[in-house]
């Protein structure tokens, strides 16, 4: 069976908040070429490690990862904000 690409903003939010490669894979347990791997979507993380990204960033993991294309945060925060104008 086909296992289906896993997008992920795992290099946006390395970025965002100064981590590097290196110091994102000692947190988690894995060799820092994993995460390069996990950031250009070679490779799907397993649940655990999918968990311990989402732990590491505090964010859910739904924001994280996905089976279809993500899009940028700043989209999903104007669709998030004019949803709750709306209500």
């Amino acid at each position: 069976m086909k296992s289906r690409k896993i997008f992920n903003r795992i290099s946006v939010l390395r970025k965002e908040r100064n981590v590097s490669r290196k110091e994102l894979a000692e947190k988690i347990g894995v060799n820092f070429q994993t995460v390069g791997y996990l950031e250009r979507e070679e490779y799907n993380p397993s649940l655990d490690l999918a968990f311990k990204i989402s732990e590491y960033f505090d964010l859910p993991i739904e924001l994280i990862f996905s089976a279809k294309p993500l899009k940028p945060l700043s989209e999903e925060i104007i669709e998030l904000k004019n949803k709750f104008k709306g209500e």
